[in-house]
Order: C-alpha cells, then structure tokens, then sequence
C-alpha cells in the first residue's frame, strides 16, 4: 500500500476531482497520461520562484506549448513527474515546512556524492529510492 497516495494525488491535481484513487487508478492515469497541470501543480509547489525551469527539465520548452495544446503529457513524463511528486512529498513529511523540504531538495547531500538529491531522484527511480532511503533515515533517527 503507498504510503500518502492521496496526497500524492493532490499534489498532481488529481484529488481535486472528488474521488479518492486507487494505487491502480494512479498507475492508469500515469500509463495514459496526466494532465500537463500535474506538472504545473508540481512545479508551483516545489519551485514557486522558478518561473517553470523546474518544468522545462521534465518537458523541454519547445515541447512545453505542444503539451499544454494537447493537455496531457506523455506517459514518460507522467512517470518521471509522479516520482518527483513522491520524493516531494517524502521530503515534506520529513521537514514538515515547505521551504526546508526545498533546501533539502536542492542542496549537495555527501550521501549522494555531493549532488543536489533532486537531480539525483530526477534521474532515475533508483536515485529516487536513494533519495527516500535519506530521508527515511532523517526522519526515523538514523545517520543521514
């Protein structure tokens, strides 16, 4: 069972449609592709000040205006935003403010061979769990 799977799912602009979902709904939605405001929600809250950079890594600017015409990313992108959208939420639920999940996010970490953890879980689902797996350790106590 996942963890915060709604909230998740309110942070991709999903809950607000009313209904809770399923693991399997999300994996559907994911497989179809979520709604390019999935990556806006995302992006607003992760890098308010960012003025969309965070967006042009998941989406490249010249494909940006493509997907917001179309309405919906590819299921390539949906994956890689649902697990920035993850480690996100991981990183709140450890620093509980908004702001300190962000410092956390994008500050070198020695554990991750002084790379930002962002890039690292924005690399691959491997780097994700690396990720989590810090925060785990920093929230339940242990050397991080």
């Amino acid at each position: 069972m996942y963890p915060d799977l709604q909230g998740l799912a309110a942070v991709l602009g999903l809950g607000a449609r009313g209904r809770k979902l399923s693991e399997m709904a999300l994996a559907a939605e994911i497989e179809q592709g979520l709604p390019i405001a999935s990556l806006d929600n995302l992006v607003r809250a992760m890098t308010p000040d960012n003025n969309n950079l965070l967006a042009y890594r998941v989406v490249p600017r010249s494909t940006y205006t493509r997907r917001v015409d179309r309405g919906f990313l590819t299921p390539d992108e949906s994956n890689r935003v649902a697990r920035m959208a993850d480690v996100w939420m991981a990183a709140k639920d450890v620093w509980q403010v908004d702001k300190d999940a962000r410092d956390f996010l994008f500050r070198e970490h020695p554990m991750l061979g002084g790379k930002q953890p962002f890039d690292v879980a924005f690399g691959s689902d491997i780097g994700a769990r690396l990720v989590k797996d810090i925060l785990g350790r920093l929230k339940y106590g242990s050397a991080a």
